[in-house]
């Protein structure tokens, strides 16, 4: 099993500006390619410099989230602000989150590596907790000797 590490974490707040994905969730191709579309887009047009501005650290949050229904995805930041065009205030909840740290070249590469890591390794043969829903995200924390580095944070509970 991948190396991974439970961790009690406080509840805390991201404020995301996001989309909807419309593809299968079993899509993983189609997924990754909506979501790497949305962050070449908000590099682009100023958002997310706009989110980095505002922000209480230097963290990226990539957040899933299902709202009503649909899987949505936001580019989110740590702060007790607020701005016009952002999408959500994302609450994750004070608990046990499966944690899983990696480094890569890109945030996106991160991003898709420490997913598949929790949801197709970790979880699957975790015998003594579980993911049970809720928002998950991956946490772009710096770059490093020329890799970006970062975490995969997702609520579990004890079974």
């Amino acid at each position: 099993m991948a190396n991974y590490t439970l961790a009690e974490k406080d509840s805390f707040t991201v404020l995301g500006i996001g989309i909807e994905l419309k593809s299968d969730y079993t899509d993983y191709a189609g997924i990754n390619k909506e979501k790497a579309d949305f962050w070449t887009t908000i590099q682009q047009d100023g958002t997310l410099d706009t989110l980095k501005k505002i922000a209480a650290n230097e963290y990226i949050f990539a957040v899933n989230e299902a709202v009503n229904n649909k899987m949505m995805y936001y580019a989110g930041v740590l702060t007790e602000d607020t701005l016009p065009e952002a999408t959500r205030m994302i609450q994750f909840p004070k608990g046990e989150y499966l944690v899983v740290q990696g480094e890569a070249e890109t945030a996106e590469q991160l991003g898709n590596m420490l997913t598949g890591i929790a949801f197709g390794q970790v979880l699957p043969e975790a015998k003594d907790f579980a993911y049970v829903g809720g928002p998950n995200t991956t946490v772009e924390m710096g770059q490093r000797n020329g890799l970006v580095f970062g975490e995969v944070w997702i609520p579990v509970i004890r079974k």
